[in-house]
């Protein structure tokens, strides 16, 4: 067990398990939280928010596909909306159940105040756009990806996920729509995923109660279980390989640096 020094010492010594921490100059609360709470006039409840969320993007995402007969492109879509809703409904819960919990203000640093999962969330979007205008369009899917790698093959002219949703002319406003879509997904995948290396980094390095390591034990886990909501994605970049690697990656990297934090906190018990 690793001994608290400095101002991790001084929250051990004086301040009860179960109170709230003390608060130092920084962000407590991640972007997504902080747009919520700051729509003009309008205190919205989770629920209400993350239905919002739901309603205007599916609303859109119908709404063009009848406009421009893109009716291949309504699952993949719907999907991608579901997930972001999941992802919503996670940052919200552990938003809230976080910042009842007694821990350094070391953690809630880390955790909110970086707005590290914003950066994340940024290098995430631009290989999703990088790949999606790139790298597809020169590798055309699994078919292409396999031909290449056997000798003397010539490699077929698949199309892109791009061409394969949206068409030869994609429109301009179903192409925006998707893009807004995955920048959502790209933010809460960011998001789980420096929520996972910040509960490691609170298990070798930071002290809590029993009852709080109990507590974050169960965040974790749903944090895990979101990484598993992902996998509604797979069939849709089953034949995108590098796509498709990146959110079994993300996946199994989640799972695996969680279930290290969790493993770590029951040892402490």
């Amino acid at each position: 067990m690793s001994e608290p020094t400095g101002e991790d010492e001084a929250f051990a010594d004086g301040t009860p398990e179960d109170a709230p921490p003390a608060r130092a100059d920084f962000g407590d609360a991640w972007v997504y939280e902080s747009i919520v709470g700051a729509v003009p006039g309008a205190a919205l409840s989770a629920p209400v928010a993350i239905a919002l969320q739901v309603v205007v993007f599916e609303a859109g995402i119908l709404a063009l596909a009848a406009v421009y007969g893109l009716w291949d492109a309504v699952p993949a879509g719907t999907a991608a909306v579901g997930v972001a809703a999941v992802g919503s409904l996670l940052m919200l819960t552990l938003g809230d159940e976080n910042r009842t919990l007694a821990v350094s203000p070391t953690y809630y640093r880390l955790l909110f105040g970086s707005s590290i999962e914003v950066v994340l969330a940024v290098l995430a979007f631009a290989g999703v756009i990088t790949h999606l205008f790139v790298v597809d369009p020169a590798t055309g899917g699994v078919a292409a990806v396999v031909a290449r790698l056997l000798p003397g093959s010539v490699a077929p002219a698949g199309e892109s996920i791009v061409t394969e949703l949206f068409g030869d002319q994609p429109p301009v406003p179903a192409v925006y729509l998707a893009l807004v879509v995955v920048w959502d997904l790209c933010y809460r995948i960011g998001t789980s995923w420096w929520t996972a290396v910040v509960s490691l980094y609170r298990e070798l390095r930071l002290e809590c109660g029993p009852g709080t390591r109990l507590r974050f034990r169960r965040l974790d886990a749903l944090n895990v279980g979101f990484a598993f909501v992902q996998l509604a994605l797979v069939p849709f970049v089953a034949d995108r390989p590098i796509l498709l690697f990146a959110v079994l990656g993300h996946v199994v990297a989640v799972t695996v640096v969680s279930g290290a934090a969790i493993a770590l906190s029951l040892t402490k018990e």
